[in-house]
């Protein structure tokens, strides 16, 4: 088994057998009923909801790790292109931890919800998912989703959450 696959294992694991912990958290939690609490708004569903999704992420990523055929090995000597790749990777989580830092630290509570929703998803998607052949259309991409993002979570929490957002 490649490290890769390792890795992808041993994630979809530790995933899955955490939001499952979280799930059943969250069920566990008082529902506020006898005190007339909307019940949209009670303490474990945004934790449960969130917990849902990662566990249906954790069991793809699982059948996935499960599933890929074991790598072909080749004669040629690889080294420099799995090094490259490997700085790539840390490169890019450095990325998503400053551009999550600069949201949380920065943007939020200074801005307005929607603004700084909208701007980290833009940044966030113009620096992972930008073609320089296509710069144009990658950045109008990025801009219709951070708009479609930031309204839709905005909405969100403030209709169906009922959470006052900053």
């Amino acid at each position: 088994m490649s490290s890769q696959r390792r890795a992808d294992l041993i994630f979809a694991v530790v995933l899955t057998a955490m939001s499952l912990y979280v799930l059943v958290a969250s069920w566990r939690m008082p529902r506020l009923a006898e005190l007339g609490v909307h019940p949209m708004s009670a303490p474990g569903l945004t934790p449960g909801l969130i917990s849902l999704v990662l566990l249906g992420l954790g069991l793809a990523l699982l059948w996935r790790s499960l599933r890929l055929p074991a790598p072909v090995p080749s004669l040629a000597p690889q080294a420099d292109a799995a090094s490259a790749a490997h700085n790539t990777v840390w490169w890019r989580a450095l990325l998503a931890l400053v551009l999550c830092l600069v949201y949380a630290l920065g943007l939020l509570g200074r801005l307005p919800f929607l603004w700084a929703t909208g701007l980290f998803v833009f940044a966030f998607v113009g620096a992972f998912a930008f073609d320089r052949a296509r710069p144009k259309r990658s950045l109008s991409a990025a801009a219709v989703i951070a708009l479609a993002v930031a309204f839709s979570v905005s909405l969100l929490f403030e209709q169906l959450f009922l959470v006052r957002l900053p």
